[in-house]
């Protein structure tokens, strides 16, 4: 993380990541991680938005991840690498709570399966149909 966005106010949210497929932010302030599929989003793009992220949580000493799923759908290589590669290093390095805001039915299956696997390996996970209602929810905890 740069010295400019060092001397940016906690309070603010920071740009980590941007493609054309995903956006990744960190709100300091509420030690969160947001990101957003702007697209359906695999492979090194989806791998590159979360590591970023998994960066910034680190860096920040984040404990919140807020998943802006809407235009997105996860295939199962992105799954594993996920479940494999990046949660392990995530979760030790201070994830606790993560809010989903999935795409449609197969969205809202898929979610649901991740909010049950997480549950069991110490997450606090909720699915949400509504970012504003997720977001509210990682405020209160």
């Amino acid at each position: 993380m740069g010295q400019e966005n060092e001397q940016i106010s906690s309070m603010n949210k920071i740009l980590v990541h941007e493609s054309n497929l995903i956006t990744v932010w960190v709100h300091p302030g509420k030690r969160l991680i947001h990101h957003e599929m702007r697209k359906f989003c695999h492979g090194d793009e989806f791998r590159d938005g979360l590591n970023r992220g998994f960066e910034a949580l680190a860096h920040y000493q984040a404990t919140k991840w807020l998943s802006d799923d809407r235009a997105n759908s996860v295939l199962p290589e992105d799954e594993e690498w996920a479940s494999r590669d990046w949660f392990p290093r995530t979760k030790a390095a201070g994830w606790k709570y993560w809010a989903m805001v999935p795409a449609g039915a197969l969205g809202h299956h898929r979610a649901s399966r991740f909010v049950k696997n997480y549950l069991e390996l110490g997450i606090n996970a909720r699915m949400f149909g509504d970012l504003d209602d997720a977001m509210k929810w990682l405020d209160e905890v």
